[in-house]
């Protein structure tokens, strides 16, 4: 697959945005803030960077992701469905008891998933066997993950960390999404992480600060990253929790809540605004 440009990667954006509304919407619940909050990220992974064939989603020399923040499962099956892995109409099947859309990714139930994930803090460990595996092989397959700022705060960040830096994964790419907001307010209030592009270099890491919202700096940064060898890499983003939903910017009480009809209307119309100026 050509790579988008970069309006034509903001247009699926915005459906990436508008897929996330209409799964929590239907669901009655789940995490809209925060998958809002990684949608450039997943999205110039799934169709820019990863080499991925959603016909062939189990297919040897794929690389792999793994959203260790699995609570933000409804980005990635937005993204998944944007890229071809399913249709589109499924996504209003969000945490439904006969859905493939968990409420956190299954790779028992929907093909392209990598590995199920949810527990936070296991995500990277899983990221971290599957890059030092690519390794072990041989093969030239790459391993992104996903974390969340609050996610950074459990003890076994850490020691995947001091692993992927002691092993020499090059082959691994993290990005932290630091929309600054966990369940309970503030990240700096909770359980401070920060500095957080200091503690990845501590533990070894090649560390990189982007504006998580920036195709450029996207680009940029997963470019460093394939030419750093030796080192992991870790990308920090700050993102906005709630992105392109006006009530939902950066609000903590969006982490966990689905919009009602009304602001189901609200947001849906705001983003069909958003996508008819980027057509215009």
């Amino acid at each position: 697959m050509e790579k988008l440009s970069k309006i034509e990667l903001a247009k699926v954006a915005c459906n990436v945005r508008k897929g996330i509304i209409e799964g929590t919407f239907n669901a009655k619940s789940g995490h809209p803030g925060g998958s809002l909050s990684m949608t450039e990220i997943v999205t110039y992974l799934y169709f820019n960077e990863m080499n991925i064939d959603p016909t062939q989603p189990v297919k040897a020399d794929r690389d792999r992701f793994v959203l260790s923040k699995g609570h933000a499962a409804p980005a990635l099956y937005s993204v998944m469905a944007q890229r071809g892995y399913f249709p589109i109409e499924e996504l209003k099947t969000l945490r439904k008891v006969d859905s493939r859309l968990q409420g956190h990714p299954s790779m028992h139930y929907l093909p392209g998933i990598d590995i199920s994930s949810g527990s936070l803090g296991q995500g990277i460990s899983a990221a971290c066997g599957m890059a030092l595996g690519g390794k072990l092989k041989g093969a030239d397959f790459r391993v992104y993950t996903v974390l969340g700022d609050g996610e950074i705060e459990e003890g076994q960040v850490w020691e995947a960390a001091m692993y992927a830096a002691a092993k020499k994964l090059d082959n691994l790419v993290a990005f932290v999404d630091n929309n600054n907001l966990q369940i309970d307010g503030t990240v700096d209030e909770v359980n401070s992480p920060y500095p957080i592009p200091e503690k990845f270099a501590a533990f070894g890491w090649n560390v990189i600060e982007i504006d998580g919202h920036s195709f450029d700096e996207i680009e940029s940064a997963l470019n460093n990253a394939r030419e750093c060898k030796g080192k992991p890499t870790a990308i920090i983003a700050t993102t906005i929790k709630g992105k392109g939903i006006s009530f939902m910017e950066n609000q903590v009480n969006w982490h966990g809540a689905a919009p009602n009809a009304e602001q189901y209307e609200i947001a849906m119309n705001e983003l069909n605004a958003v996508l008819a100026g980027m057509e215009g």
